[in-house]
């Protein structure tokens, strides 16, 4: 399995990073993808990232946090992607779902950072929150190599228009609550390749652990429950999911990715 959105990064993690990591692999996580926030993060992201070659990391500059970013750090991610060359940009996007967040500034952020993706041939991972037909609207402009839509939780239709765009849709965590019927819904109607998994770790957490922190070890939880819902096995669940986000991110993983990296 591919965790493809975890933020291992934070704060929330370290007093036991290196335990989480080690139950994650057991579990049968084979990678995951670690996503920036913001720019003071990017420094810290990349040297965990460099510790271990099952981390990946992605670079970008958050929504939510539109307060902390300036025009200085869309000029540090161009040089931050050129020198280091993460796997996608991300996490960006735009969130509606917060009332007080400039829409015009997030606008504004997100096709700049589209544009530097673009420019540096990258796949991207999207935050989008109330925002699907505003985001859509703005790919179809930007015409970026694709991605994940993470925490998916839009349309049907919607969903069609990410995939025709080239993009995956990441299911995590409330997947696994039975109370979000629709959800679960979308998951068993959709074609097997828009699916990719993820945990959002250290938030979004999965059912079986309700009120802690969310973890990438929790990943088969998730797959557990897609598996229920599309009534197909976990063991082929695991397999055409990693195989997805090995295809929308662009990654080579030996005995993961149906390819060889030698």
């Amino acid at each position: 399995m591919i965790d493809t959105h975890c933020h291992l990064d934070v704060a929330e993690f370290d007093p036991d990073r290196g335990a989480v990591l080690a139950r994650a692999r057991a579990a049968g996580v084979a990678a995951i993808v670690v996503p920036a926030i913001h720019a003071q993060g990017w420094d810290g992201l990349l040297t965990l990232c460099a510790s271990a070659e099952d981390l990946y990391p992605a670079l970008g500059l958050h929504p939510v946090y539109l307060d902390r970013h300036g025009a200085a750090d869309l000029d540090g991610l161009e040089r931050a992607i050129a020198e280091h060359r993460p796997l996608a940009v991300g996490e960006i996007g735009l969130d509606y779902f917060l009332p007080e967040l400039d829409r015009a500034g997030q606008q504004a952020l997100l096709e700049a950072q589209l544009s530097i993706a673009r420019s540096a041939d990258l796949p991207v991972l999207l935050h989008v929150r109330k925002a699907h037909d505003e985001v859509l609207a703005t790919l179809r402009r930007a015409r970026v190599k694709g991605g994940i839509a993470h925490a998916f939780n839009g349309s049907l239709l919607q969903a069609q228009q990410y995939l025709d765009l080239g993009f995956r849709l990441g299911f995590g965590g409330m997947l696994t609550f039975t109370r979000s019927s629709r959800l679960r819904r979308l998951a068993a109607e959709l074609p097997g390749e828009a699916i990719v998994l993820e945990t959002d770790a250290p938030d979004m957490t999965v059912a079986a652990h309700r009120g802690e922190r969310n973890s990438p070890e929790y990943l088969p939880d998730v797959l557990q429950a897609l598996a229920q819902i599309r009534g197909e096995s976990p063991a082929a669940l695991a397999a055409s999911t990693t195989l997805n986000a090995c295809d929308a991110l662009g990654l080579a993983i030996d005995g993961a990715c149906g390819r060889s990296t030698s």
